[in-house]
């Protein structure tokens, strides 16, 4: 059973994400919050495998509350979607290097949103191809400052290289076929690069591709 909890100062849209996912024999809603502070609280009592988190609400914003559950330890086996109203919020991004696996827009069809929910339970990120190249790149190219990451070191050419296919929003089987390797290996690959980047999932890899300039913005995969 796939434990959420729905975040939204709206008390519509609470119920009716409550209705659609509360209909599915695999998935419960077990609470719901109002507010940011709300959202960190359950966090930490319901330790649920899944929070969809609006972005602007009272006391607390989706972006903070965000980087506290992401921040603590405790709470590794928790992954936050973050709800949007557009797909290229700004704050997408920022939510994202909070610690957030991925968004969905508020008004995605309801399969869409039963799949992800699903998706992010089982570990993986919900970044499609597309979106993680245009999100990331629009929005890598506004800062002005790139970060050091002194952990990028320790990565061998091969965890590189997979990081940055990674990055253009590739999968592993589809990173496995260009290396010609076998999926498992470039599973194996992607894995080693979370560690030892203390990456969540395979979203916060792909920010800190871009951050760190390993990737630039508009880059292509070369085929």
């Amino acid at each position: 059973m796939i434990r959420v909890v729905l975040v939204d100062d709206q008390v519509l849209v609470r119920a009716g994400f409550r209705s659609l996912l509360d209909n599915e024999d695999d998935i419960e809603v077990v609470a719901e919050a109002s507010d940011g502070e709300e959202a960190v609280a359950l966090a930490s009592q319901a330790k649920p495998d899944v929070i969809l988190m609006d972005i602007r609400m009272p006391k607390l914003d989706g972006i903070e509350a965000t980087r506290r559950i992401a921040g603590d330890d405790r709470l590794a086996g928790v992954r936050v979607v973050i709800l949007t109203t557009f797909e290229l919020d700004e704050y997408v991004f920022e939510s994202l290097r909070a610690g957030a696996s991925g968004f969905l827009v508020k008004d995605t069809e309801p399969l869409e949103l039963l799949h992800g929910v699903r998706v992010v339970a089982a570990g993986e990120s919900l970044l499609s191809p597309s979106v993680t190249r245009r999100l990331i790149a629009e929005f890598a190219t506004r800062s002005t400052e790139r970060r050091t990451l002194e952990e990028l070191d320790q990565l061998t050419g091969r965890e590189r290289e997979v990081m940055a296919l990674v990055a253009t929003g590739m999968s592993n089987d589809e990173i496995a076929e260009h290396l010609v390797v076998s999926p498992a290996t470039a599973k194996t690959h992607v894995s080693r690069a979370m560690v030892k980047l203390h990456a969540r999932d395979r979203a916060q890899l792909v920010v800190l591709a871009y951050e760190s300039g390993l990737v630039k913005p508009n880059w292509t995969t070369p085929r």
